[in-house]
């Protein structure tokens, strides 16, 4: 499904080397350190956790912030404030340009209408849609936009079309969208299959991802598609522009309660099973997908209450029930707190919460109390019970011939935008390439500021945990405890016949008791090298934690990703301060302090070491075995590997690229160790790596810097032999 530089034939080499070695003493090593510290047997969601108390911290301050707002002052100059954090979050928004709307089709039914149709939100982006309008009146009717949850049908969905066609009978116009990755709008259809290859969350996360590396994200494009539906409404003579709602159940709550925070136009809004707060969301079901995180948004100290808080006193309509799974708890303290905002503006009546027993599910209770708030708010009155209502066909609401604009009129998606904006961003970064002296030296304050990196290693206590002789080295094992229970579990390989030379080993060691996985460190420890090899959060016994959540590729939780991304705190920058408080302990305690350390790492950690070299820490050279070549490679590729994920960096782009840390590591010797096929080594890899070549040459160090291609696990402990020798 994806294309990925896999470890296998790599993998396999080294296996059948070391099963043909006579030298080697082949018998299963249990390498865990944890195992024997019960206490620290939840350690695998350390990652997450650590992430979650810097949110805990940030909410806290919130909270402090609102407990001192008292009258409509305070209120007007927080909501001026939360404005400009959600701009500073979701950024400028695209230019307007021409919808270009084209009808499709007319449908009649009895008492309404239906006009099939699209709109281009951005150039080439087109918006299926379906405008359903009541008989009779013609001209300013109350219009409702309605969102559509995570259902791969949009609004065809038989729940969603219930509410629409009460709506419409009751006197309201109500306008329907898919939402990108649904209905009509998938974005990775597989004809052949008849379906997109992703669920709707999927389909939501993947090109969110790498939106979110390019400085942008999947909700600032889901939101100005609602910004544009309302644009496109005024157009129309039927609607009343003093009389537009927004409402929308799960993921259509996100939308309706998104839009209607950015949007001043809309006039009422009810949001269904979403609003709750972000604490108990990081408690229960944690970060949901891409367009459900703000960039930065709990260090920015927003919440969900600041979502309707910010319309205040506009009428607004919570509609929640008690087994969602959004927490009602939070539901219920959103509510009390937005309370506080609009009694202050003299508007109490204006903010309602509807609750039922149910889970996450629309209730006849719930739908009647949201028709009869639109009723009031929009000043249509009528009967608000919810009646039998005739479904269509899904096929009827097609407003392409196919159901699909990727196989009928064609459209741009969301990694097309991505696109754009990658080649924008390279352009600007190649830019700063070009003057690479002056990029490199403000290349530190960039790396620290974008990844989240704290300076300072932190505090903390070595506890040895055993020792394994082997005829040529010593296995030891060790753990460093920290505050809040944060733990570095690490093994270091110690040569009876020792050199100078000790080596910093990363790799996601999952297996324990799998002395292949353990390949790399025997073959350096029996070559003299002290070899240091630490779990980082999220990794080996730090990982992978609880929380796959519903943005999961590959055995990878972009979820937890995403908890990092609400905190402007990448697991990159955790890694690198582990590794700093990792190796200030080997140093000063382990009588290291004269050895020079070399890095090694295989998959995406070279990111990690990058980074860590990039903000201080001191490698004599370094040895990436299949490594991340680059964020542009994962941002520019719309099928790319997502194990990457966690390695990248929210918003490098366009400021700095793994080549760029690889630039500034110069002049001492880096090897990069790739399988990979041919033309993609000769094509986009080595020419992302072409201006740090040069650098080494302008340095007279041309030989210090080299790419490897390797077709076995034998060329590659040739390459590790190589660079070995050659430091």
């Amino acid at each position: 499904m994806f294309k990925r530089f896999r470890h296998q034939v790599l993998n396999l080499g080294i296996i059948l080397m070391f099963l043909l070695s006579p030298c080697l003493s082949w018998s299963q090593t249990n390498y865990s350190v944890l195992d024997f510290w019960k206490y620290y047997s939840d350690a695998e969601n350390l990652l997450y956790k650590q992430q979650a108390e810097l949110s805990f911290a940030s909410i806290e301050k919130r909270k402090e912030s609102i407990s001192m707002l008292h009258t409509q002052e305070d209120w007007t100059e927080r909501q001026k404030l939360v404005k400009d954090k959600l701009l500073e979050s979701i950024g400028p928004f695209p230019p307007k340009t021409n919808l270009n709307p084209v009808v499709t089709k007319r449908i009649k039914k009895e008492g309404y209408s239906v006009e099939k149709l699209y709109f281009e939100s951005m150039p080439g982006l087109k918006v299926t849609a379906a405008f359903f309008i009541p008989q009779g009146k013609k001209r300013d009717l109350p219009t409702i936009i309605y969102c559509s949850g995570h259902s791969d049908l949009g609004f065809r969905s038989d729940v969603y079309q219930h509410v629409i066609l009460n709506l419409v009978k009751k006197g309201f116009a109500v306008f329907a969208f898919d939402p990108y990755g649904q209905g009509e709008r998938l974005q990775y259809f597989d004809e052949k299959e008849g379906k997109s290859r992703f669920s709707p969350t999927r389909e939501h996360s993947y090109p969110g991802a790498q939106l979110f590396i390019n400085g942008a994200s999947t909700a600032k494009y889901m939101i100005w598609d609602g910004i544009r539906a309302v644009d496109y409404l005024l157009t129309r003579k039927e609607v009343d522009p003093e009389r537009i709602g927004i409402t929308g159940r799960s993921g259509g709550g996100t939308q309706s309660s998104h839009i209607a925070a950015f949007d001043d136009r809309i006039k009422a809004a009810a949001p269904e099973c979403y609003i709750t707060t972000l604490e108990y969301q990081l408690k229960s079901g944690g970060p949901q997908d891409a367009e459900q995180n703000f960039p930065k948004g709990i260090q920015l100290g927003l919440d969900h209450a600041d979502l309707l808080e910010v319309r205040a006193p506009k009428p607004t309509l919570m509609i929640t029930t008690t087994r969602d799974i959004f927490s009602i708890q939070g539901a219920r303290d959103t509510y009390e707190e937005a309370k506080l905002a609009y009694k202050a503006f003299d508007k109490s009546e204006n903010l309602l919460m509807v609750e039922d027993n149910a889970g996450h599910q629309s209730t006849i209770k719930n739908r009647e109390a949201m028709y009869a708030f639109f009723q009031k708010h929009l000043d249509n009155p009528g009967n608000s019970k919810d009646g039998e209502v005739t479904i269509f066909p899904v096929e009827e609401l097609y407003v392409t011939e196919t159901g699909q604009l990727a196989t009928s009129v064609g459209s741009k998606f969301l990694f097309d935008a991505n696109k754009a904006l990658t080649d924008r961003n390279m352009e600007e970064l190649n830019r700063e390439r070009t003057k690479l002296d002056h990029h490199l030296v403000d290349l530190k304050q960039k790396v620290q500021q974008i990844s989240g990196y704290t300076q300072g290693a932190k505090k903390g206590k070595l506890i040895f945990s055993g020792q394994t002789e082997f005829e040529a080295y010593y296995l030891n094992k060790y753990v460093i405890e920290q505050p809040r229970d944060n733990i570095i579990p690490f093994v270091t390989f110690v040569p009876k016949q020792t050199t100078k030379m000790s080596a910093l080993y990363l790799d996601n060691l999952a297996d324990k008791k799998s002395d292949e996985a353990y390949t790399v460190p025997i073959h350096l420890v029996k070559k003299g090298v002290t070899v240091i090899v630490p779990d980082l959060p999220g990794f080996g016994e730090l990982g992978p934690g609880y929380l796959k959540g519903d943005a999961y590729f590959e055995n990878t939780s972009y979820n937890q990703w995403f908890a990092g991304i609400l905190n402007g705190k990448s697991t990159v920058s955790l890694h690198v301060e582990a590794i700093e408080t990792l190796l200030l302990f080997c140093k000063e305690e382990m009588e290291l302090n004269n050895n020079e350390i070399i890095g090694i790492s295989k998959g995406g950690f070279n990111s990690s070491l990058l980074h860590a070299s990039a903000l201080g820490v001191d490698f004599k050279g370094m040895l990436f075995l299949d490594p991340l070549p680059s964020f542009e490679s994962i941002v520019f590729k719309k099928d790319y590997d997502p194990v990457f994920i966690p390695f990248t960096v929210v918003g490098a782009l366009p400021h700095y690229d793994l080549p760029d840390l690889s630039a500034a590591f110069a002049p001492r010797k880096l090897m990069l160790v790739q399988q990979a096929e041919k033309e993609a080594m000769d094509s986009g890899y080595l020419q992302s790596y072409e201006f740090v070549k040069e650098h080494y040459r302008s340095m007279d160090k041309a030989n210090n810097f080299s790419i490897e291609k390797n077709d076995s696990g034998a060329e590659a402990m040739d390459s590790l032999n190589k660079f070995i020798s050659n430091l």
